[in-house]
């Protein structure tokens, strides 16, 4: 039987990330929380390394709990027992450092898949059955804008029988790869690093509907998807990105929309997370803006603490946590 920890009078925790649910009161019952999180503040705070040891130092926290904040720097001269970072990726910790200082950094991957899946495919319905641009007409009273109809002006077309290209088939990717294939949506991927996904991104491209981001940003995909990209796509194809806007060149993408090329795009992130004022997308119809709200979900809160929560007790009881980015730390505890 596994053993697990009991409450600790020893350790204090530092809550930055937005948590709630079951995990948020199992890490109370755990250790010492101090509450705090970034969302809840106006205007918003996002801690830099020097500010949140600062914040660590005046509540003596030896656990820092973050999601937006950048753990580095002085961080590492205090005496801390661990770091967790509510996200897919803890990009936002100084793992090198981490790692020099003997701290175990833990993360929650996949804690979103599902809330960014389900955005997608929202978004993807939107395009394909135009109803942004409706909604808008209906508000407007122009239903019958020009002496037409709406069966004339909003003629979408159905996902079942239609092909998806999804590049990146991780969490998220999967995630929505079922949801497609419920819909009688027939799926072609890519991703270098899965197995089992499609190794060829133009075979993938070709000949689909949607083409549909998921992927990482690393120096391999930075740009990735570009003019030549969206050339091999079909006319009347929708492009859409849930995941980075650095993956994507958007300059290419306006032209393609411009051109008639594509039938739509949806994008849910934007290079410093919004759009210039004026942005030809912002004109477009046929494009639909969300500002970086993929994991905005209560569950993706309650999953990530309940992840949090499950390691720290793991940790408390000498054991290995399930996911943890730098696990050689414990070996020299």
């Amino acid at each position: 039987m596994a053993t697990v920890a009991v409450r600790s009078p020893t350790h204090r925790a530092l809550v930055t990330a937005p948590m709630r649910g079951p995990g948020l009161e199992k890490l109370k019952s755990l250790v010492d929380v101090v509450y705090d999180p970034w969302t809840a503040t106006a205007p918003l705070r996002i801690y830099d390394g020097p500010g949140l040891a600062k914040r660590l130092g005046e509540e003596q926290a030896d656990i820092a709990v973050v999601e937006a904040d950048f753990v580095s720097g002085p961080v590492w001269d205090l005496p801390l027992f661990a770091v967790a970072a509510t996200r897919g990726d803890p990009n936002n910790v100084d793992l090198a450092g981490a790692s020099e200082a003997g701290v175990p950094v833990l993360f929650t991957p996949a804690r979103n898949a599902d809330a960014v899946a389900e955005l997608t495919l929202g978004l993807l319905i939107a395009l394909a059955r135009k109803i942004l641009p409706a909604d808008k007409d209906v508000r407007a009273g122009e239903v019958f804008r020009g002496g037409t109809i709406p069966y004339q002006r909003f003629r979408g077309w159905e996902l079942s029988g239609k092909r998806a290209a999804l590049l990146g088939y991780g969490a998220v990717g999967k995630a929505l790869g079922w949801r497609l294939q419920a819909l009688g949506v027939q799926l072609a991927t890519f991703d270098p690093y899965v197995e089992g996904a499609g190794k060829d991104m133009q075979a993938a491209v070709r000949n689909a509907d949607v083409v549909s981001l998921h992927a990482a940003v690393t120096k391999e995909t930075v740009g990735f998807f570009g003019s030549e990209q969206f050339s091999w796509m079909g006319p009347g194809s929708l492009f859409i990105n849930t995941a980075r806007a650095a993956l994507h060149d958007t300059d290419a993408l306006v032209a393609a929309l411009e051109a008639g090329k594509l039938a739509g795009a949806a994008l849910d992130h934007f290079e410093g997370e919004q759009l210039p004022d004026g942005h030809p997308l912002t004109r477009m119809e046929n494009v639909v803006l969300t500002p970086h709200i993929g994991g905005a979900t209560a569950e993706t809160e309650q999953r990530g603490a309940q992840m949090v929560a499950d390691d720290i007790e793991l940790l408390l009881a000498g054991q290995l946590p399930h996911n943890i980015a730098n696990p050689e730390v414990l070996s020299v505890r």
